[in-house]
């Protein structure tokens, strides 16, 4: 068992010195302030303790404070132990800390309630707020199930793998487990900025978000012709704006929460551009207009198309993408549950309003627009992000580099 030690900050001083405890284990070492002081002329090295004299009246109390924290931190040590709990430097000193302060200590908000607090705090975005809330519910469920507890301090590697080992037994894919452990990392963000804990741990490189790329589609300009050469009368008539929009979509490049926020005065230069500023990245973009769109705009008298709610436009656009007969067939590897599953699916049956914004960066990357100027449009900060958009295939690749001088 390791064994605590107490040293004086500066031994030599005459005047009151900060006594420290270190304490060392598995090649790890706390270094921990009692905040008590003492001067060096009543302490007893050897002994580790104030020396008991007259002259240094209150050495009883303080020798009873460091024998408490030596019998905490070997007890805590051994606690973790046996409940075989990787023992660390931030887990000893939090339970130190609430030996030293528990009155204060206990008027800590605890992780879980400070997580439910951010909820309430103004200018978070619904799409935010719906991921976060559904990161809370799982981790409600994680210490309900598992009888772990879910705390400032035990947001460490034994939590990252427990969480994930839950997480993968109730059968969500890689991506998904990667979304929560995303937002737990914000949590522990947004509270260490606001001095509720100092437990690092989390910024450990192996507290990683998972993450997979899934091999989602595009559409080639082939088939969004097809889409825009179709009759959408009678009972299809239903589906005609849903189709325009996702056509202008697909060649500006624009999220369905941005599309439908433009307005007649977001287009302008004659016609020619659109100029918006993006919802979810406060980005301002400005978009030259494919001759499709503006075929759309001028159908629709200068503005675009009214919308219906996004999962309304989902589902007809699988419709859509059936009726144009866009039936390629896509095989889709998932890791779900800890497994790799192969989906079999129709191409129509996987399309999107994303489908569009995939699609643009893709075909715009194809006719050899400069990936920089793609990102411009689309608001990617890093080229890493933007080339999960990029979805061609190897005969795709393999035909775009015949005209590279490099193979001429």
């Amino acid at each position: 068992m390791p064994d605590a030690k107490f040293v004086l900050k500066e031994p030599s001083s005459k005047e009151e010195t900060l006594i420290y405890l270190f304490f060392r284990f598995n090649n790890q070492r706390l270094k921990y302030s009692t905040s008590e002081k003492i001067k060096p002329k009543f302490w007893n090295s050897d002994k580790q303790r104030a020396k008991e004299t007259k002259s240094f009246p209150s050495h009883t109390s303080l020798n009873v404070t460091l024998d408490n924290l030596s019998t905490n931190v070997k007890e805590t040590y051994r606690d973790l132990v046996n409940s075989n709990r990787t023992p660390t430097p931030y887990k000893l000193k939090d339970a130190l800390d609430k030996s030293l302060f528990k009155e204060e200590y206990g008027q800590k908000t605890t992780f879980l309630k400070f997580v439910n607090e951010l909820f309430k705090e103004p200018n978070r975005k619904a799409n935010t707020l719906k991921q976060w809330k559904q990161t809370l519910r799982k981790l409600l469920e994680y210490k309900s199930y598992t009888k772990n507890e879910v705390d400032f301090d035990t947001i460490d590697m034994d939590f990252y793998n427990s969480f994930i080992h839950f997480l993968t037994k109730e059968g969500y894919t890689k991506n998904t487990i990667g979304g929560f452990i995303k937002n737990v990392k914000i949590f522990m963000n947004e509270a260490v900025d606001r001095n509720l804990t100092k437990n690092m741990e989390y910024r450990n490189k192996k507290f990683k978000i998972l993450e997979e790329q899934v091999d989602k589609i595009y559409l080639s300009q082939k088939e969004l012709q097809t889409i825009y050469d179709m009759r959408l009368a009678g009972i299809y008539q239903r589906l005609d704006k849903v189709r325009d929009l996702f056509i202008v979509a697909c060649y500006t490049g624009l999220r369905f929460s941005d599309l439908i926020q433009v307005r007649s005065e977001n287009i302008i230069n004659d016609g020619n551009q659109i100029k918006i500023r993006t919802e979810k990245t406060s980005e301002l973009v400005i978009i030259p207009l494919h001759k499709l769109v503006k075929n759309i705009i001028t159908k629709y008298q200068g503005h675009l198309p009214s919308v219906i709610t996004n999962q309304k436009m989902n589902q007809y656009l699988k419709e859509i993408g059936e009726l144009a007969e866009i039936n390629e067939t896509v095989k889709i590897a998932i890791t779900r549950g800890g497994k790799t599953e192969n989906d079999i699916f129709k191409k129509w049956q996987l399309i999107t309003t994303h489908t569009a914004r995939r699609s643009f960066a893709t075909n715009a990357f194809l006719m050899d627009v400069p990936t920089i100027s793609i990102m411009k449009i689309t608001g990617h900060r890093t080229e890493k992000s933007f080339m999960k958009y990029i979805r061609i295939s190897q005969e795709e690749n393999a035909n775009k580099l015949l005209t590279h001088p490099f193979f001429n």
